[in-house]
């Protein structure tokens, strides 16, 4: 988070900042957005399988688009949550088709863990979605860095607040100075993050967090199509029919976007 504050800044300085935005809102969202990373790492350390919690990250657009409703005050039509539901569960299908084994059982600390992470990815879009609208009443729009730099701060604020809670800081520290060879590689990290923060912030703030959930969760079947194509990985015929199903999603959306497209340019 401290390298996308950096390069947040920097944007920001370079594209002007904009004046009268919400930081509470920022600060709520920030909060949120990384308590949920951590409820996911704390999961996964509380005994949740890696492939139940792929599965339930597969399923965050619900939650995107239910905090988008409740807290956002956004509004679907049935086209809409039927291709969330398509792109949802095609994802699900993939994950489910490239499991291999039995796995681990899941505990139920790492099954609340998981649950909390998706219901604060809910407050996260909500909160968005409601910054997004209570801006334009004012006539206030926050750019791209502006998200990226006010999101970031409070989520880097908060993060160092729970790992100063959980005794991580020292320990961590600790790791660094124990293994140096490891920090060149930390960086290199960050500031690749940082740069794709860029596009992420990009779309959150020109278009819906719902859209950008669809970018995030969509992602994964791509990635199996390039290791399917690249590296000659196979897949189950459940493995391909859970990708047409989310394709298929994903096209209704594209087709309805551009048929709203098509219609705002002729009238």
């Amino acid at each position: 988070a401290l390298a996308n504050v950096v390069i947040g800044f920097i944007g920001m300085q370079l594209t002007g900042p904009t004046k009268g935005i919400p930081l509470r809102m920022f600060g709520i969202s920030g909060a949120a957005q990384v308590t949920a990373k951590a409820c996911t790492s704390l999961a996964l350390a509380n005994g949740l399988s890696f492939p139940v919690a792929t599965l339930a990250k597969s399923g965050k657009m619900a939650p995107v688009m239910m905090g988008s409703l409740l807290l956002g005050g956004a509004s679907y039509t049935v086209r809409e949550y039927l291709q969330v539901a398509a792109i949802i569960g095609g994802t699900a299908i993939v994950s489910m088709g490239k499991k291999k084994g039995s796995g681990s059982s899941s505990s139920a600390m790492g099954v609340f863990y998981i649950v909390m992470s998706l219901v604060l990815d809910g407050v996260t879009a909500g909160f968005q979605k409601r910054l997004k609208t209570e801006t334009a009443k004012v006539g206030v729009k926050p750019k791209p860095y502006d998200f990226m730099f006010w999101t970031n701060l409070f989520m880097c604020v908060t993060a160092i607040v729970i790992a100063g809670a959980l005794g991580e800081i020292n320990s961590g520290v600790a790791y660094l100075m124990a293994n140096p060879e490891i920090l060149s590689k930390i960086i290199k990290f960050a500031v690749c993050s940082a740069v794709g923060q860029s596009f992420i912030f990009y779309t959150i703030a020109n278009f819906d967090p719902l859209v950008l959930s669809t970018v995030t969760t969509t992602r994964k079947i791509f990635s199996v199509l390039l290791s399917i194509f690249l590296k000659g990985h196979s897949l189950s015929m459940m493995g391909w029919s859970g990708i047409a199903l989310a394709c298929g999603g994903i096209m209704s959306e594209l087709q309805e976007k551009a048929s709203a497209k098509k219609k705002k340019h002729s009238s």
